[in-house]
């Protein structure tokens, strides 16, 4: 993949102010509704993929091509190292690994200058040319609607959407007191924590909590649900439609559940070297 916005790639030396500034040119550069490059119906699954199967580069429909991002860490190190798995027609057509210095601590709202460093370097290893990526963490969810998912989408020019396992921000429209049944999801809305932007899309509802699986007896074991929200060129509705297209079984959707593995594969192999 190329990088498209050069000005927007994150630059850990920055101070925490320019660090916030730099994520407002970046959600002014957003766009939070659809383009139309990728239609949930397109990208859906019928069943888990084999997350040890080699990548195949022949015997494919006309697809198109999703890439899950997800990143693990060598603390002991102080590297971060992301993996990005791309698939097609329900099969793996690549796997790349990206690793960068982490040079800063884990700041809530800050994520991107401490992991997108090794998120780029696995994107610009990827020969293939994604209709959409799929990241771990938030998107338009984020105090300045500039989370990870956004700061790469952007940075890309590449649809994205993110899938959180926490609320960074935001208040659900609904308690989420109880859990949800499988398949339910709840609008997440912009509260005080989150600034405005010039893009706003369809302002307030900046994501999602999402049920993607759900035991059968969720009152004595229950499955929490996923936080989705926009990165880029997708809108807060068509990104529920997304993940929930491309989960299969599992709490994660396909895309992060394959790169998260491979990034564990990843780090296990740099440990053993």
């Amino acid at each position: 993949m190329r990088v498209v916005r050069p000005q927007f790639e994150p630059d850990p030396a920055l101070d925490r102010a320019e660090m916030e500034a730099l994520q407002r040119d970046i959600a002014d550069a957003a766009t939070f509704d659809d383009d139309r490059s990728v239609a949930p119906a397109d990208v859906a699954l019928d069943s888990p993929i084999d997350r040890d199967a080699d990548a195949a580069q022949s015997g494919f429909g006309d697809g198109p091509v999703v890439a899950g991002v997800d990143q693990a860490f060598l603390p002991d190190e102080g590297v971060a190292v992301s993996a990005v798995v791309a698939i097609r027609d329900g099969r793996v057509v690549e796997r790349a690994v990206g690793r960068a210095p982490l040079e800063i601590p884990y700041i809530p709202g800050l994520l991107a200058f401490r992991e997108a460093g090794a998120i780029v370097a696995a994107l610009r290893a990827l020969d293939a040319d994604p209709a959409l990526l799929v990241l771990d963490g938030s998107g338009r969810i984020h105090y300045r609607q500039a989370g990870i998912a956004t700061h790469v989408g952007v940075l890309f020019d590449c649809p994205a959407v993110g899938v959180a396992k926490n609320l960074l921000c935001g208040e659900p429209r609904s308690s989420l007191a109880d859990p949800l049944p499988e398949g339910e999801r709840v609008a997440i809305e912009a509260d005080a924590q989150v600034e405005a932007v010039s893009t706003a899309g369809d302002w307030p509802v900046i994501g999602h909590a999402y049920q993607s699986r759900q035991y059968d007896d969720p009152a004595s074991r229950h499955v929490n649900p996923l936080y989705v929200s926009p990165g880029h060129r997708v809108s807060a509705a068509t990104t529920v439609e997304l993940v929930g297209a491309l989960a299969a079984g599992y709490k994660l959707p396909e895309p992060t559940r394959l790169a998260d593995a491979h990034a564990d594969a990843a780090t296990t192999r740099d440990r053993q070297d």
